[in-house]
């Protein structure tokens, strides 16, 4: 697979991938290496990773415990700690393996220590290769409210290795798989149809879904780098979503929803809303609608949550001047940015899909 080329930095894939990061390794002279990985990456990709790594550079492994109740400010103090008692300096590298988690918190500690150092993602997880690791965004969760602290900052490179999933499970399989599924909905109608039918899908050729999918959100990113315009677009799903993840994440009598799992819902009641609003026609929302009822299971909702989930819109970060904004599907295919929808309307789309 040929490497793209994002804003200001390269995503190789599989062997280019080593030895891109190889041949950077030798061209660049850094005092260290710190590879930052979770408790579940240590074990299983770490292995596979570090005899790759062709340096005399002294290596340095910085781990925390696995989970997005870890991507938050507490983390990155003690990695910022582990990076100074270890002697990390300015001219240190980071490396960042493992999942979304991994590769946001990572790039925003690499970001802010020392007032940035250089980093490289490498993704393991479905949802890090087609999402998290790609167009610059680094950051933690404050409290429940997803990815609120941050910044917009490129990596040296994202190396994307599809063999790292082979260790993952197939609940997170299907959670990156909704980004996936939304590349196609906001972007490109024919690779939407490809995943009509999971059970027709070849996995031989799975590698070039996952390429796609980069490739989608790169030109999306390429276009509005910092999210003024048309990156808002990647957002479809995600107000409704991410706030049903943080209500999920801070109930305690709830299961913890998988990002992709909330994100599944999210793109469920914003296609009604885009449905109910003129934007798509109701043959299309049923076959939304179908599709990713086939792949997730249906989330239960009681009276009682819709209000809390409702109340943490206003923290989504596309709002303006106190006004909730939505990004609406367009057709499939197409999307309009800076939609205003009332709650009457999407507590229509709550009672649309438990129905």
């Amino acid at each position: 697979m040929q490497t793209i080329q994002a804003n200001n930095y390269p995503i190789h894939f599989n062997e280019e991938a080593y030895l891109a990061l190889n041949t950077h390794l030798q061209n660049n002279s850094y005092s260290s290496i710190f590879i930052i990985v979770d408790t579940n990456t240590n074990e299983f990709c770490l292995p596979n990773f570090l005899p790759l790594l062709e340096t005399d550079v002294a290596i340095e492994i910085i781990e925390f415990e696995a989970g997005e109740e870890n991507k938050n400010i507490e983390t990155c103090v003690q990695i910022w700690n582990v990076l100074t008692e270890l002697g990390a300096d300015r001219k240190s590298l980071v490396i960042n393996l493992g999942g979304g988690v991994v590769t946001d918190l990572g790039g925003f500690v690499a970001s802010t220590f020392k007032r940035g150092i250089d980093f490289i993602h490498i993704p393991t997880t479905l949802l890090s290769m087609v999402d998290a690791s790609v167009g610059g965004k680094n950051g933690v969760d404050l409290g429940n409210l997803k990815n609120q602290i941050g910044v917009i900052n490129v990596p040296l490179m994202v190396l994307i290795d599809t063999q790292y999933l082979e260790t993952v499970p197939q609940t997170e399989m299907r959670s990156g798989l909704a980004e996936m599924l939304k590349h196609g909905l906001i972007y490109d109608k024919t690779y939407w149809n490809q995943f009509l039918d999971l059970a027709a899908i070849d996995y031989a050729d799975f590698d070039a879904l996952i390429y796609r999918s980069v490739e989608i959100k790169n030109e999306i990113v390429t276009q509005d780098p910092t999210e003024k315009n048309i990156r808002k677009a990647l957002n479809f799903g995600h107000t409704l979503g991410h706030a049903i993840e943080s209500y999920f994440l801070e109930t305690s009598e709830k299961t913890t929803l998988l990002h992709g799992e909330a994100i599944a819902v999210g793109m469920i009641l914003e296609s009604f809303i885009a449905m109910e609003k003129g934007l798509l026609n109701q043959a299309d929302y049923i076959e939304i609608k179908s599709c990713i009822q086939s792949i997730y299971e249906t989330i239960v909702f009681d009276e009682k949550d819709i209000d809390p989930i409702l109340a943490l819109l206003i923290h989504d970060k596309k709002n303006e001047y106190g006004t909730i904004q939505f990004a609406l599907i367009e057709g499939i295919g197409a999307i309009k940015i800076n939609q205003a929808v009332e709650n009457e309307l999407i507590l229509e789309a709550f009672e649309d899909y438990k129905s």
